[in-house]
């Protein structure tokens, strides 16, 4: 049986908050948050726009998913996000107790993966789904902005 909702199917709905993103100026970073096949909170960077440097994808992500379950525990629910999450995000996401973290594109520079292990012990870390999609977008962006 096909699965319709697997982890190319959030990435894709997390690419498309990435999209957004981009669209608006903001470095092209999207999240979702999925808790029983059901996507419960969706993102996009949104630091320029609200002139918030925490205000990551995956920390809008997290409020919006904590705000919808009633709760600040997230340890039923999977976070997609298109680049990995840096060391804030990744405390964040530690601290929600995250039952599972699937991004796309390494962050070789700030990954959260460059530092000791961040996540909850109990966080399951996938990396590399749609990897080449969400690079080019992410590179994609820079590329343009470097040529103004």
């Amino acid at each position: 049986m096909i699965e319709p909702f697997n982890d190319d199917y959030f990435m894709k709905q997390a690419l498309e908050e990435a999209k957004k993103a981009a669209e608006i100026g903001e470095i092209p970073v999207g999240a979702v948050v999925v808790a029983n096949n059901q996507i419960i909170a969706r993102s996009h960077n949104l630091t320029e726009k609200l002139n918030d440097v925490t205000a990551h994808a995956e920390m809008q992500a997290i409020t919006s998913a904590a705000e919808y379950l009633g709760g600040k525990y997230l340890n039923e629910c999977s976070l997609y996000v298109t680049l990995e999450p840096c060391i804030m995000c990744g405390g964040a996401l530690s601290w929600a107790q995250i039952k599972k973290v699937v991004f796309g594109a390494r962050d070789n520079k700030r990954g959260a993966s460059n530092g000791d292990n961040i996540y909850h012990p109990k966080t399951e870390v996938l990396s590399g789904v749609m990897e080449n999609e969400c690079s080019e977008l992410i590179n994609g962006f820079f590329t343009k902005k470097r040529k103004r």
